[in-house]
Parts: C-alpha cells; sequence; structure tokens
C-alpha cells in the first residue's frame, strides 16, 4: 500500500465512528445523485469508495431487489461503521482498494463515486480502472454534497487553479481515462459529475 493510501486510511479510520453524525443531512443529496444516474431495475452498480455506505439505500431502490449494489471501501473502520448503521443490509460490503478492483472487465452498469476523486492517488489510471469494470456505455456518477467552494470554505482553504474537480480540469482527465461527461454541476448544495464509458 502506498503512503497515499496509508494516509487515506489514517484520515477515516480516525473520523469512522461519528462520520455520519458529522453530517447527518446529506441523505437527500445522496438520493437525488443517484437518482440523476438513471439506474434500471436489475443493474449492477459500484459505489466506490463507499465509507460508511450512506449511498448504499439509494443505490438499492434504484436497482431493486433484482440488482446487484457492492460497496468498496480500503479503510475498515469505515465498512464496521456501515455494518453498525445497517446498511450493509442493501449492498455486499468489499473491504477493496478501488484502484485495483478485485471485479472482472465490464462486470457493472454503473460506479458512484462520492469524495471519492480528491483521495485517488493516480487519477488517470484510477479512474481506467474504473472504466475497466464497467460495461461500454455504463456510468460513472463523481459526487460531493456540497459543491467546490462550499467544501473549501468548511475546510478553510481557497479553490485552486489545479482542482481536479473544476471542470476545465475534470472533463479532460474522465477523457484521458476513458469516460466522456455528459453532465457537470457544482453549486452550493451539491457537486455532481455524469460521465458514461466509451467503447
Amino acid at each position: 500500500m502506498s503512503d497515499d493510501h496509508t494516509k487515506v486510511q489514517e484520515f477515516f479510520t480516525a473520523r469512522a465512528a461519528d462520520w455520519d453524525a458529522r453530517f447527518p443531512d446529506d441523505g437527500p443529496a445522496y438520493r437525488a445523485a443517484v437518482a440523476e444516474l438513471g439506474l434500471r431495475k436489475g443493474a449492477r452498480v459500484l459505489d466506490a469508495g463507499c465509507g460508511t455506505g450512506r449511498a448504499l439505500p439509494a443505490l438499492r431502490d434504484a436497482v431493486g431487489p433484482s440488482g446487484a449494489v457492492l460497496g468498496a471501501d480500503l479503510t475498515p473502520a469505515m465498512l464496521e461503521a456501515a455494518r453498525q448503521a445497517g446498511r450493509d443490509r442493501y449492498g455486499q460490503l468489499l473491504l477493496a482498494d478501488v484502484t485495483r478492483l478485485p471485479l472482472a472487465a465490464a462486470s457493472l452498469d454503473a460506479v458512484f463515486g462520492a469524495g471519492l476523486i480528491s483521495h485517488l492517488p493516480q487519477p488517470t489510471k484510477n479512474l481506467t480502472e474504473l472504466r475497466r469494470v464497467v460495461r461500454p456505455g455504463g456510468l460513472l456518477a463523481l459526487f460531493h454534497p456540497i459543491g467546490r467552494a462550499a467544501l473549501a470554505a468548511r475546510q478553510g482553504r481557497q479553490i485552486t487553479p489545479d482542482d481536479l474537480r473544476a471542470e476545465a480540469n475534470l472533463a479532460p482527465l474522465l477523457a484521458s481515462s476513458g469516460w466522456l461527461m455528459t453532465s457537470y454541476v457544482d453549486e452550493d448544495a451539491r457537486f455532481l459529475a455524469l460521465a458514461e464509458r466509451v467503447a
């Protein structure tokens, strides 16, 4: 595991127990983002970097009982918090690194990633790995329950020109990883970029 992964694990391990309590009002934003993916009943979807599994109930509702929902995270404490919250009943939890997924190529219809992009150590390579596990024409949602400016203010920092989530940076990053960005929203109440896997 690289230093980048170790730092991510340490960061989230220290915050896992009270993560949901720190952000109690995010549920509707997750549901709205999942709805915009337009998943069909029976679809197979991965919540990449699922944390405490806050997207899993909405993903399960979207794909129905015939669909498959997976939640992958590399931090055991976050997956344990998901289990304690009962979210494991909505999907299968995997202790896995989203940069090297234990999934077959083209085995999914979609990937949902909340707060994921800023934690990827090699974004182009890592988004290419997410592309590998999604079928041609499949979907990717990069989501955050607040926009870039609101997040920067919360963290006491300024948005910089090299921010990966800026539209001017994200569209070419996705393109170089085999995705076509089809929608981009960055407002105070949410950030949501949708992309389609190109064949």
